[in-house]
């Protein structure tokens, strides 16, 4: 089993700062690529941004390039978001996830939640005006 849990989550002003975290952990823990989604409140889950656990393929939706940015540590099994500049818009509870299974699709192409086998709880993120 696998568990991921996110944390760094809070509440900021318009064109703050913070930065999420995704600790993964269990012995079956191996991934292929990781990801961060959001769900506003009365809004569908949406991508924002996912990596490659190997190499450097990074792709995010279109709101947030230039402004956040997804890293990780493969020493920690941890997944990161640095989220600058937020706008209120960027409210909502962020989800990490991890895919495990093998694929040949590239990077751009694991934008939805169907790619990803295992999901953290989620960690709220609400920026004021």
């Amino acid at each position: 089993q696998v568990q991921l849990v996110e944390s760094g989550g809070g509440l900021v002003q318009a064109g703050g700062s913070l930065r999420l975290s995704c600790a993964a952990s269990g012995r079956s823990f191996s991934s292929v690529a990781m990801g961060w989604f959001r769900q506003a409140p009365g809004k569908e889950r949406e991508f924002v941004a996912a990596i490659t656990w190997i190499g450097a393929g990074t792709y995010y939706r279109d709101s947030v390039k230039g402004r956040f940015i997804i890293s990780r540590d493969n020493a920690k099994n941890t997944l990161y978001l640095q989220m600058n500049s937020l706008k209120p818009e960027d409210t909502a509870v962020y989800y990490c996830a991890t895919r495990s299974r093998y694929t040949i699709r590239v990077i751009s192409a694991l934008i939805e939640g169907d790619d990803y086998d295992y999901w953290g709880q989620g960690t709220q993120v609400t920026v004021s005006s």
